[in-house]
């Protein structure tokens, strides 16, 4: 295969990824969609998981929009005993990194669900989303908050023997006061961004499209908005940052590796394209070839500041 000679391995420090492609949390539900070869990329995440099964919002709950989609499924999710039951034992064959979304509607909560992850060797990483409403804070997002960001890191970490990858919300006036915070609780990585919030509204019906009024927006639309924070946050920490936003083909996926993420994952463009992740290695690889480039270490953080 055209450029397969070139090394495409990462290295987190924590562990090490055959390609920097991982796809992102809620976009191949729980690894048995079986519309794609998991094998084929670094890491594959979880859809995120609660200590309880959720049923989520109402619909409707996802909107194309320009560029992007708005989604409000509201993370709706089997529980974490059912996903150890049930999901864990078909993940357990792949080659790839398997990284366990977990959310909480409070820091005792996302206490527990790591809890239920302590000692499963098959989990090679925790990724904590922290873009949920504290419900014990006036539903506060616990990501907009340094203080609160930091307290659910340092709960999680007591609690489980696993490495811990943050992701972090867009919904913040600045970003870096939040990545510190989780750096300095610990954190092994950060990944950034979720989505931003956005509604539609039906014109004719003069009513929200959506049946939770708002949702996420996702997609090439928010691309700029991802590669600037994730540009920032780089410079901000020393841990490893994951890039994540509007990525949907090779050149922004290079895009996010040129500013300094180590790897990458791929969301909105798994729906749009199951193959996508596939043909996204495949154009960096043909990249790495013309540009005689025989390691993706090359190209990562590699930004020329200053002129054209």
């Amino acid at each position: 295969m055209l450029g397969k000679d070139i090394r495409l391995e990462v290295d987190l420090g924590f562990i090490k990824l055959k390609n920097p492609l991982i796809l992102a949390s809620g976009t191949c539900g729980y690894g048995d969609e079986e519309v794609f070869d998991l094998n084929k990329v670094g890491g594959f995440v979880t859809k995120s998981l609660s200590l309880n099964p959720k049923k989520g919002n109402p619909p409707p709950r996802i909107y194309e929009t320009p560029c992007g989609m708005l989604n409000s499924i509201g993370l709706e999710n089997i529980g974490i005993e059912r996903f150890l039951k049930e999901k864990l034992p078909k993940l357990s064959s792949l080659s790839t990194a398997i990284i366990v979304s977990i959310y909480g509607h409070s820091i005792d909560e996302y206490g527990e669900v790591a809890k239920r992850l302590r000692g499963i060797k098959e989990i090679a990483a925790i990724e904590v989303n922290i873009s949920c409403p504290n419900v014990k804070e006036g539903g506060i997002m616990f990501g907009s908050d340094p203080s609160l960001s930091a307290k659910i890191v340092e709960t999680v970490l007591k609690n489980t023997d696993r490495p811990v990858i943050v992701k972090l919300t867009p919904n913040v006036t600045d970003i870096k006061p939040i990545a510190k915070a989780v750096e300095s609780a610990g954190a092994d990585a950060i990944s950034l961004i979720n989505t931003l919030r956005g509604m539609a509204v039906d014109v004719e019906r003069r009513r929200p499209v959506l049946g939770n009024v708002y949702g996420g927006l996702s997609g090439p639309a928010i691309r700029p908005v991802a590669l600037y924070m994730t540009y920032e946050v780089v410079k901000s920490v020393r841990i490893p940052v994951i890039g994540c936003g509007g990525i949907v083909d090779w050149r922004s996926a290079l895009e996010f590796l040129i500013v300094g993420a180590r790897a990458i994952q791929i969301g909105t463009a798994n729906l749009i394209n199951p193959k996508s992740a596939e043909e996204i290695l495949q154009g960096i690889r043909e990249f790495c070839k013309k540009k005689e480039i025989k390691d993706i270490s090359e190209i990562i953080g590699s930004i020329r500041e200053g002129g054209s």
